[in-house]
């Protein structure tokens, strides 16, 4: 079991469960809260709220949808290019790239079977755009890739300076 979870497959699957995830509880959202348009969990706090979204995150360009299309596909595919083709990748990377993709594609089949997005999470305490399941997993695995590369960043610094000062040390006993 640990050397898939190691392997360039396992983070693929977890991109099909995010896409399969993200289509059922939309269709749950269809079934039961357009209907009543919202069913407060905490009221006031964080509601289940049934609306459509024509555009992007936050619905911009959504007089452009052509445009946001374009751009989806575009990131979805450069990064499986990118996944298949770089053999260094560890699974540190794989695992928010694919995150990534599988929230992309599963608001992309809305987009393409139905010309838009459901969104049903109303986190009203702060105020936000409501939001779905692949745009959760779209969202943590930007974030889980930011902090992996920023960690990376700060291990190649340290090993760097590391390395500096061996030199340093070095140089200082000739």
């Amino acid at each position: 079991m640990r050397s898939f979870l190691k392997s360039k497959w396992a983070p693929l699957v977890l991109a099909l469960i995010a896409v399969i995830l993200d289509q059922i509880t939309k269709a749950l959202a269809v079934a039961y809260l357009k209907p009543i348009s919202t069913f407060p969990i905490i009221e006031g706090v964080f509601h289940l709220t049934y609306r459509i979204n024509y555009g992007a995150a936050f619905s911009m360009f959504e007089d452009q949808p052509w445009v946001f299309m374009t751009v989806s596909t575009v990131a979805i595919l450069g990064i499986l290019v990118y996944y298949f083709w770089d053999k260094k990748l560890t699974p540190a990377i794989r695992y928010p790239l694919c995150m990534i993709v599988g929230g992309g594609i599963g608001n992309m089949i809305d987009r393409i079977f139905v010309g838009y997005v459901v969104d049903f999470f109303d986190a009203r305490f702060i105020n936000f755009a409501v939001f779905n399941v692949a745009d959760c997993f779209v969202t943590v695995g930007a974030f889980l890739l930011f902090f992996v590369i920023l960690l990376d960043t700060i291990r190649e610094e340290r090993a760097k300076k590391k390395k500096g000062e061996v030199a340093d040390d070095d140089s200082l006993r000739s």
